[in-house]
């Protein structure tokens, strides 16, 4: 959430990141209208009760019964106009809090101006495009050959856009996760294992509700959410906490499973597995002081890349433009590999500085050690990586002339030494 100081203070600042976002940037007059009025009715509250607290006094002072009664009278008009108002401040209060909630995080200065993803920019890849005396098969052909893939089952349990993983293909996922939580604590992460399920002040904090309400799974009868992303949890470990600034930063990485009400286009990603309901993610999350966010971003972007290079794949690194920028960050690179069953790129990992925008949703602080005034922190997030695109990589990038996948040399000893998998 943005200061309402800075909003205040720069409306224009915030009109600029809104249109350059591609977003309307009306509801920063909203906000000023909804303040001016707040802070008018404020006024107006403690003058009411400066006046009240006055002639509370003087009524003590009274000797005069007739007199003392009509003053208690007006006191108590008085009174019902300042609950009245209160009523009134809260009322304005949470529509100023809808408002601001609404408005999206402003983009750093050297984030790229663009309209959409066709802006994004490329600023490096790593490798080269894979070439086969064969033509290379989509792991939806690739997969159910193995019979490591099943679609049919997956919808007749559940519906479209699921299916079930068997044999080596459940136990490559699985090494995938493994390998990857096990390569973040190489680099620093402390590995943890949160709820699947959050409150909706969890989600409030991570800047996924409201805006996102759609796209979640909810039990109304609990009022708990399913998880989008451990993201969301990891920011919830520190809500409502003062954190001492010698203990930051603070690396974290977890995997969950993750939810999320896809609201596909038609005709866009229908084959495969690229995009559905459930999936997995290892992600890995910093908390750190605003002076420290520029490099814990780089040490995101190098981390994820690591994940990939170990793996042997050929991928690449987009800075994204204003206008694809995620509603809580500032900055985002993409890290995108390359799956030649499919013919495309796949995005495997999003690594942002959100800066202090979550934090201030969460009141997420930090105690400076010279004894200064708390400040928020900054938050930073990336995947390391997501699945299943991670895994569509994998097998369609090791894929042999007689249809056996070759297993990355590191997730072999998580598949009990299989170096190739075969039809089952």
């Amino acid at each position: 959430m943005l200061d309402i100081n800075l909003i205040r203070e720069q409306p224009d600042l915030v009109r600029k990141a809104l249109r350059d976002r591609q977003l309307d940037a009306s509801p920063v007059d909203s906000i000023l209208e909804l303040d001016e009025r707040r802070r008018a009715i404020l006024t107006e509250v403690e003058a009411l009760k400066a006046e009240r607290n006055a002639v509370s006094k003087e009524i003590g002072q009274m000797k005069d019964a007739t007199q003392r009664q009509v003053k208690i009278e007006a006191m108590r008009a008085v009174g019902d106009k300042i609950a009245s108002l209160d009523q009134e401040v809260r009322k304005v209060e949470e529509e100023l809090q809808a408002v601001t909630a609404a408005i999206p995080n402003i983009p750093d200065p050297r984030v790229p101006l663009g309209r959409d993803e066709n802006e994004n920019v490329v600023i490096k890849t790593v490798g080269q495009l894979p070439e086969y005396d064969f033509g290379p098969k989509a792991h939806w052909d690739l997969g159910p050959a193995l019979g490591i893939l099943d679609f049919e089952r997956g919808v007749k349990i559940t519906g479209s856009r699921f299916y079930v993983l068997s044999g080596a293909g459940a136990r490559l996922q699985r090494a995938l996760i493994s390998w990857m939580l096990d390569l973040h604590t190489r680099q620093g992460y402390t590995e943890k294992y949160p709820p699947f399920m959050v409150k909706a002040a969890t989600l409030f904090g991570a800047g996924q509700l409201p805006k996102f309400a759609d796209n979640l799974y909810h039990d109304v009868e609990e009022d708990l959410w399913m998880v989008p992303t451990a993201e969301v949890p990891l920011t919830g470990l520190h809500m409502d906490e003062i954190l001492d600034e010698a203990s930051l930063p603070f690396f974290y990485t977890a995997y969950t499973p993750c939810f999320r009400r896809e609201k596909m286009s038609a005709g866009r990603d229908v084959r495969g597995i690229k995009r559905g309901h459930q999936f997995d993610k290892v992600e890995m999350y910093i908390f750190c002081k605003p002076e420290e966010s520029d490099k814990m971003l780089e040490k995101l972007r190098t981390d994820a890349e690591q994940t990939c290079a170990e793996l042997g794949l050929t991928y690449r690194v987009k800075r994204l433009c204003t206008g694809d920028l995620g509603f809580g960050a500032q900055m985002t690179y993409d890290i995108e590999v390359w799956s030649p069953g499919c013919n495309e790129w796949l995005e495997v990992s999003s690594v942002s500085n959100d800066g202090d925008f979550q934090a201030r949703r969460a009141n997420i602080k930090y105690r400076p050690s010279d004894g200064g005034k708390v400040r928020f922190v900054h938050t930073l997030n990336g995947s390391g990586l997501g699945m299943p695109r991670t895994l569509i990589a994998v097998l369609e990038n090791g894929q042999q002339a007689d249809g056996s996948v070759r297993v990355p040399e590191v997730l072999r000893p998580w598949m009990g030494g299989v170096s190739v998998i075969s039809n089952q």
